[in-house]
């Protein structure tokens, strides 16, 4: 994977996961943002962005492989980690294998309730993949993730080198996605897995998403013991574009809680 990396050696490491046709660049207003200093770790997952030209997407499982290498070679300690949509999923991924790489985590838009029909819409999606290379179509898309219009060059461009395999693969392990038993209590008679990390992770959903996205922070917050859930008035499926400043507040209240460093 394309990897960037800013900031300070010495602040804390921050893994940045963007959600599904876009890219790294997502990130930029939030970081912007932020006045924390923070070590920000932002890879551009596979198929998308700087890292399409290296590969497809092909599961939600080989990009966990992949997130799980990087973080043991960047931030072996462990680092915060956020993600949204696509990005989120990874996230409770991560924080459920790898509760030592994960210090912190901030689950944002993750669908977490399998869709009905998912090989319906798949084949759907498949049929109208050409669709996401046109600058009208992509313009109507942008709107709906509320991308500002300086950064419109960069989902245009993200939109024409997406192919349809790594649309394919990456929306279904998205609609099939359920919360793995690790996330949480698998029994009232287990542990908590996971408490050497994340014991905490924050929930995010927008209030004026669908009830599924919805639901679906609801599902989270409830199979994970100590997590904390937070529902954002006025905002859609696009919370670090739409309000990237109130998220940057949202991270700086976590990191001056210590959450990074465990």
């Amino acid at each position: 994977m394309h990897v960037d990396e800013t900031g300070p050696a010495g602040a804390p490491p921050l893994l940045l996961l963007h959600g599904g046709g876009v890219s790294g660049w997502m990130w930029r207003p939030t970081l912007a943002a932020l006045r924390a200093p923070v070590r920000a770790i932002v890879p551009d997952l596979p198929g998308h962005g700087a890292s399409a030209s290296d590969g497809d997407y092909r599961s939600h499982a080989e990009t966990l492989e992949a997130l799980e290498r990087m973080l043991e070679d960047r931030a072996p300690s462990g680092a915060a980690v956020v993600g949204f949509s696509l990005g989120a999923q990874l996230a409770v991924l991560l924080t459920a294998k790898r509760p030592d790489l994960v210090a912190d985590a901030v689950i944002v838009s993750a669908q977490a309730r399998p869709l009905a029909m998912a090989g319906m819409t798949l084949a759907l999606l498949a049929a109208s993949a050409p669709l996401a290379k046109r600058p009208r179509f992509a313009r109507l898309q942008a709107k709906q993730l509320c991308v500002p219009l300086p950064l419109m060059p960069a989902y245009l461009a993200d939109s024409a080198r997406i192919s349809r395999a790594t649309l394919v693969a990456s929306v279904g392990d998205n609609l099939r996605f359920t919360v793995p038993d690790a996330w949480g209590r698998s029994s009232v008679d287990e542990p908590l897995i996971g408490d050497a990390g994340a014991a905490h992770p924050l929930v995010i959903v927008g209030a004026r998403e669908r009830r599924l996205m919805r639901d679906s922070a609801r599902i989270l917050h409830e199979a994970r013991a100590g997590s904390e859930l937070r529902m954002v008035d006025g905002v859609g499926h696009g919370l670090p574009l739409q309000r990237p400043g109130l998220l940057a507040s949202i991270l700086e209240q976590r990191l001056e809680r210590g959450h990074p460093s465990g």
